[in-house]
């Protein structure tokens, strides 16, 4: 038993990147411990050519299992026709994204199977045939290294931590009806409230702007708008937790622990102290700017480049700045 399969989860007929994470990371494992990747994702009718891409990224193979009552995610539905696949193969592990989607769907697997779940994880290895594992504890204040002794091993992965890996040669897709009675489904999706137009998801951004309560109202939410307009396209807009629990900022905005783990080539966090919850879902960003009127605040621990000072004079002449050089290119 050495294959390990992996659930990657679509949105409106797209596979994103946490699904292209799940399944390199699933070929990684795979290769130490001398199986191969496979692949489950559900969806409605023309799922099937976006799937295909998955084998770029290791998978041998990609089950697409295609049911109108499965185009929006559905608790019951989902978790059903996973584990069904799951028993009806071979697989060491059983590797999911720790996505709002992946996060529901994994306990639930994890019971139907009646198997330990290890979740949120941030580090995967293979030592001696069995997962190694790394996972924050106590509010990302320290982590746990453990040990997943479970056939299968069922592991959620934190988004926008683990690399993705090319891989040559493309993996075979089919498709398959589950075998699902909707109407004995007692959860249903009644209404979906979709983001503001255009309005950019703080986990696929290049680069993010976020705000803390130094911003001390939320109307001055527009000093932040104006310099990711400035930046650009693919620039989106986060919040800390504090902010969010305020009422200032919608929820998906939110980025740390509670939140959205993300990894942009540049963040920016404007009036953030810096609280451990909030570093443990940016602390990865790859170039991190902070700017903070305390110069003994938390986040300058983590900055590569720190501005001390009032953000309420600094924001509008680095967007102009920024603006002007983008003028100049």
């Amino acid at each position: 038993m050495s294959d390990v399969l992996a659930f990657a989860e679509q949105r409106a007929g797209q596979i994103g990147s946490a699904a292209r994470e799940a399944v390199s990371t699933a070929a990684r494992l795979a290769g130490q411990l001398g199986g191969s990747a496979h692949v489950i994702t559900l969806g409605g009718p023309g799922l099937f050519e976006s799937a295909g891409a998955l084998g770029e990224v290791g998978a041998a193979s990609i089950a697409v299992g295609e049911h109108e009552a499965l185009v929006e995610y559905n608790p019951e539905g989902y978790a059903q026709v996973i584990a069904d696949h799951v028993r009806a193969g071979d697989f060491a592990a059983v590797i999911l994204p720790a996505t709002t989607v992946g996060k529901d769907v994994a306990p639930r697997v994890a019971a139907m199977l009646d198997v330990p779940l290890a979740s949120d994880v941030t580090s995967i290895d293979v030592d001696d045939g069995v997962l190694s594992i790394t996972k924050p504890v106590y509010s990302g204040k320290a982590f746990a290294h453990l040990s997943v002794d479970a056939v299968p091993a069922m592991v959620t992965i934190r988004p926008n931590i683990f690399p993705v890996e090319q891989h040559a040669a493309g993996g075979a897709v089919s498709t398959f009806t589950p075998d699902i009675d909707p109407s004995a489904w007692r959860i249903r999706v009644i209404e979906r409230k979709a983001a503001a137009d255009g309005a950019l998801d703080v986990s696929e951004a290049t680069t993010i702007v976020s705000g803390g309560r130094g911003m001390k109202d939320p109307e001055n939410w527009g000093l932040l708008e104006s310099l990711r307009d400035a930046l650009g396209p693919g620039v989106a807009l986060g919040a800390s937790r504090a902010v969010v629990d305020a009422g200032w900022r919608p929820h998906g905005e939110q980025v740390g622990q509670t939140g959205k783990t993300v990894a942009p080539k540049l963040y920016f966090a404007v009036g953030i102290s810096g609280a451990i919850q909030h570093l443990a879902g940016m602390r990865t960003s790859q170039t991190i700017v902070a700017i903070n009127r305390d110069a003994d605040a938390p986040i300058f621990g983590v900055a590569d480049y720190g501005i001390v000072g009032d953000l309420f004079e600094i924001l509008p002449r680095l967007a102009e700045e920024v603006a002007a050089l983008k003028a100049a290119d």
